[in-house]
């Protein structure tokens, strides 16, 4: 059915973070070939008014087109058994501990399920529940905003500014503060949250007042992101370096020191590490086999 944006009642918006990116990309999809998916509704509390459960950023994109309409489909299921089947359906994308925690505690503080009820529910323990529901509740609002509107990730936020918030929730109050009016990423954070660690109580203070300052000299230092063949050779030298000390330690007879219990689990991780080892040159002789010198050999002789 179609429905005008002014029957939607957005009420449940705030339990799922923006990014910009994605939905500036969904604004040129629905320009060029109009809305493909309907958004998820259930009646509301007056007639004529419907509750969006799913479709949030559609609706955002709609309105910003200035179209007046949108397709929905209506579920005929109360506000939390919609709100629960949505998060279990949904496969194109996946939550947050964040968003998770924010869905967890509307339906423990507006529809009253307990935390045994909530882990039954989405078939997760009772300590899944907890841990996500605390990890909203330790997070100032005044962030938790920032995260949902999109200038800071939502993985981030739970990386760098959940820990910043229990060790020190001022010192995260006034990060964030000092960092409004600008998109910040989930690597300047953890350069962010790196420095102040490791900064005496002088240089935090520095740090949280003027973090862009930090962040132009910390780029100044930082290595440039390195390339996907870069990283592959720096994986394989590794894992050779790997290989090589594990063998030294072997010839040198550590083995000699251990335990029959240790003797065994360090046998039982050498099959494993054998089995891992044989896959990775399996797929690499596949992958690489016809890169090896012969071939190059071969061609240059034939010309």
């Amino acid at each position: 059915m179609d429905l005008e944006l002014q029957q939607l009642d957005l009420r449940y918006a705030a339990l799922r973070s923006m990014s910009p990116r994605k939905e500036k990309q969904l604004i040129a999809s629905l320009a060029d070939v109009g809305q493909q998916l309907p958004i998820v509704v259930i009646a509301g509390d007056v007639a004529g008014r419907f509750v969006v459960i799913d479709g949030y950023k559609r609706v955002r994109a709609v309105h910003k087109l200035t179209r007046d309409t949108v397709r929905a489909t209506l579920w005929q299921l109360d506000h939390a058994d919609a709100l629960v089947l949505e998060r279990l359906m949904r496969t194109h994308e996946a939550d947050s501990p964040i968003e998770q925690g924010w869905l967890l505690r509307e339906l423990r503080e507006h529809f009253g399920l307990s935390l045994e009820e909530l882990a039954r529910r989405f078939d997760k323990s009772k300590s899944w529940v907890s841990r996500r529901v605390a990890l909203v509740l330790e997070l100032p609002e005044f962030i938790q905003a920032r995260v949902r509107e999109g200038s800071i990730a939502a993985h981030a936020a739970m990386k760098y500014l959940v820990p910043l918030a229990r060790a020190n929730a001022e010192d995260c109050h006034t990060l964030v503060a000092a960092l409004s009016g600008q998109r910040t990423t989930t690597r300047q954070l953890g350069a962010l949250y790196a420095g102040y660690r490791s900064a005496a109580p002088e240089q935090r203070k520095r740090l949280i007042a003027e973090p862009e300052l930090f962040l132009r000299a910390h780029a100044v230092h930082v290595e440039p992101e390195r390339s996907p063949y870069e990283i592959l050779l720096a994986d394989l030298g590794a894992l050779g370096g790997i290989a090589r000390r594990t063998s030294r330690q072997l010839r040198e007879g550590v083995v000699q020191h251990l335990v029959p219990e240790d003797r065994a689990e360090a046998w039982r991780c050498m099959r494993q590490s054998q089995a891992d080892a044989r896959a990775l040159f399996t797929l690499g002789e596949k992958e690489l086999g016809d890169a090896r010198p012969e071939h190059t050999h071969g061609d240059l002789a034939a010309s």
